[in-house]
């Protein structure tokens, strides 16, 4: 039992280092109590580091190169076909876990409005590395962004899906583009411990009520008309009743 433990010892440390393309960045800290690369399962990650994919484009990547990398994702999708191949979305997820990006350039991901693809990748690596209130309030926004993108099916085949689908699937699923995500509390949890403040608005709301300001405005200013328009009225009455009277 001692060595089994040993051993198992041996194998986890074996993934931390800079002496292999596939082992976890030594200035990465642990998420969730494990190694970063761990959220991936064994299986699948095995199967990416003997992709062609990871070997001739992932190898190398930095923080800063990944972004160029990520610029050209045209899918979304954990693995598919018979084989179960894994796409590059999944494994552009796997060395961002395995470099352990700032949290600054992970933001700049889901910000960025130019690249809906680098935005999905970062509201994913957030929504598998990120403490509860973070994901809520980095996520929650993106539910104002309906663009299409395409994801990859496990067969093999594609569908369409928008953005503030995927955060919703992010925000409420167990399980996404085959992996297990981390345990997220439910918002209101969130609420009444201190960590979040308040309902969520929908950017839907707001308009609303920017529709009602409007109308309330020109009802308003149509009343008004009406008025200025009675009272000129009742004064040219007046001016003509006082003309007869002499």
């Amino acid at each position: 039992a001692i060595f089994g433990a040993q051993a198992s010892a041996v194998r986890a440390c074996a993934m931390w280092g800079k002496n292999s393309a596939n082992v976890t960045d030594t200035t990465a800290i642990s998420v969730h109590g494990t190694n970063p690369q761990n959220l991936v399962e064994k299986i699948l990650r095995s199967k990416i580091y003997n992709h062609a994919y990871w070997k001739e484009h992932c190898f190398g990547l930095t923080a800063e190169s990944l972004v160029d990398k990520a610029m050209e994702l045209d899918t979304v999708g954990g693995t598919f076909g018979g084989i179960r191949e894994p796409s590059h979305f999944i494994q552009l997820t796997l060395k961002m876990l395995q470099i352990q990006p700032e949290k600054e350039i992970v933001l700049e991901f889901i910000k960025n409005e130019d690249y809906k693809y680098v935005r999905a990748l970062g509201a994913f690596y957030l929504r598998l590395t990120g403490r509860p209130a973070e994901v809520f309030q980095y996520l929650e926004p993106l539910y104002n962004d309906y663009r299409k993108l395409r994801r990859r099916l496990a067969s093999g085949e594609y569908c369409l899906v928008h953005v503030d689908e995927l955060v919703d699937e992010l925000l409420r699923d167990e399980y996404v583009f085959d992996l297990a995500l981390p345990h997220l509390p439910k918002r209101h949890t969130l609420v009444a411990s201190g960590l979040l403040t308040g309902p969520r608005r929908s950017a839907l709301e707001e308009d609303l009520n920017e529709l009602i300001a409007e109308e309330e405005a020109a009802e308003a200013a149509a009343k008004a008309e009406v008025a200025a328009k009675a009272e000129a009225a009742a004064a040219a009455a007046a001016a003509v009743s006082k003309a007869r009277a002499k």
